[in-house]
């Protein structure tokens, strides 16, 4: 390549340097901070639709472009013990440790001069607005007393207490942070409320000795359920046998007088064969186990069915009715 072809090389390399340098962008998410020779220009808003996209500038160091994040900021504060008041001894010598956080952002054009001015960058003002935030949280926890913050029996009175010291950190931090950062405080909140380390073991220990004491409660209060329906259930089954053999014994002498009915009309139908079968009963009574031997005479009335059975199916004489009397 000539001489002449370097030179041109250069030069359209220069500009398209040169070029680059003097252009720049301003996205909607970001405010864009510009200087001149040090000196604020002007401050470019990206959501404003007028300012935002492609600018040119003179290129550095003659004219500098800043960018500041316009998005909600997440300032997270780290646990950190704070002492509460003891209403008892009206002193201040209980400590919890509590976790919270802060939405915050830049607020307009001007809070960014403001910002830039005062901590020197979102960084710079992260912290100076973390150490305002500790401080505050601990003067106004100074104020509240522990079961403001940590209270299962009373869970409106915490939610009222944290509304409320909500709105107080918000009246504090809202109006200097403004004035003096440019940045709008958007919410404050605690994430959590805990007892500190060094005392927290020992509130475990006694939560699960409370917990085993209601156990033990509950297990003594079914043994007296079910010992009272075990003895429901005795009580029920008694009555209902009592019923039952009750019920028993009225079958039991409605058949047997049912059985002396028919008995009753055996013995009539035919009085001879009756007595024939109950002496048989009786034979089969005394000599039906088979282990007894008896020596009885013969011309004993009790064995004459054995030697003169009666004839089956004979009926006994019909008596005879005197004249002249009603049938």
């Amino acid at each position: 390549m000539s001489r002449l072809g370097w030179i041109l090389l250069v030069f359209l390399l220069g500009g398209a340097w040169f070029l680059w340098a003097c252009l720049f962008t301003v996205d909607r998410s970001e405010f864009v901070y510009l200087t001149t020779l040090g000196a604020h220009t002007a401050t470019l808003d990206g959501a404003n639709s007028a300012e935002a996209g492609l600018h040119v500038r003179w290129p550095w160091p003659v004219q500098d472009v800043r960018r500041v994040d316009r998005r909600l900021q997440v300032l997270e504060l780290p646990g950190i013990e704070q002492l509460t008041r003891d209403a008892q001894r009206d002193a201040i010598d209980r400590t919890l440790t509590i976790d919270a956080y802060m939405l915050w952002r830049v607020s307009d054009s001007q809070g960014v001069d403001r910002l830039l001015r005062a901590a020197g960058g979102l960084d710079e003002a992260r912290s100076l607005l973390a150490q305002r935030l500790g401080g505050e949280l601990g003067a106004a926890c100074g104020k509240l007393q522990m079961d403001d913050l940590i209270n299962s029996k009373e869970p409106e009175r915490v939610r009222r207490e944290r509304d409320r010291l909500r709105s107080s950190l918000m009246d504090s931090l809202g109006k200097p942070a403004l004035e003096q950062y440019g940045v709008e405080v958007v919410d404050i909140r605690l994430r959590r409320v805990s007892y500190p380390g060094q005392v927290r073991q020992a509130i475990f220990d006694r939560i699960i000795s409370e917990r085993e004491r209601k156990a033990a409660e509950y297990q003594s209060m079914g043994e007296q359920e079910s010992a009272k329906i075990r003895a429901d259930a005795d009580r029920e089954i008694g009555q209902m046998r009592g019923k039952a053999e009750a019920e028993a014994i009225r079958m039991k002498g409605q058949s047997e007088a049912e059985a002396d009915r028919i008995r009753n009309e055996a013995q009539q139908k035919d009085p001879e064969f009756y007595t024939f079968l109950r002496k048989l009963e009786e034979y089969q009574r005394v000599l039906g186990d088979g282990k007894s031997t008896l020596l009885l005479s013969t011309h004993r009335s009790m064995f004459d069915a054995l030697l003169n059975p009666p004839s089956a199916g004979v009926k006994p004489p019909a008596p005879v009715v005197p004249m002249g009397a009603s049938k």
